[in-house]
């Protein structure tokens, strides 16, 4: 239900939230009420971490929500494309690390991070790969 809720907000106010995040400045002065987005991206943030500590703990939140970004970060410079790119890569390690964890018994939330480390190690390689042709 929260992932719905994250998603339909995101569809719905892409474009303002898109300009909020980018410049504040000019999008107060577009007209769009800046502030009411910042707290919507805070309530957001802080409902999906408090409801991840449930299945992960406290520690290992900060790498699920870093870790996506930066490997999106590494393959994309779109905004756009890095948002699709992050949660694209977040469902993967979370779907995958749960199914390896299951498989192996090893702890879920560490199992994770681990997957989300390996995504982001490739593509850092694959960055590199590309930045010297």
């Amino acid at each position: 239900v929260l992932a719905l809720a994250v998603l339909l907000t995101f569809i719905l106010c892409y474009n303002r939230i898109f300009a909020v995040t980018f410049d504040e400045s000019h999008a107060m002065s577009s007209g769009i009420h800046a502030r009411f987005y910042n707290i919507l991206l805070a309530v957001i943030t802080g409902v999906v971490i408090v409801i991840s500590m449930e299945l992960v703990g406290a520690l290992l939140i900060s790498a699920l929500i870093v870790f996506p970004a930066m490997s999106a970060m590494k393959l994309f410079r779109g905004f756009r494309s890095v948002v699709i790119c992050a949660a694209m890569i977040s469902v993967l390690s979370a779907l995958s690390g749960l199914l390896i964890s299951l498989v192996s018994s090893a702890p879920s939330g560490a199992v994770v991070v681990i997957v989300n480390i390996i995504i982001f190690a490739l593509s850092s390689a694959l960055a590199a790969i590309r930045a010297r042709k």
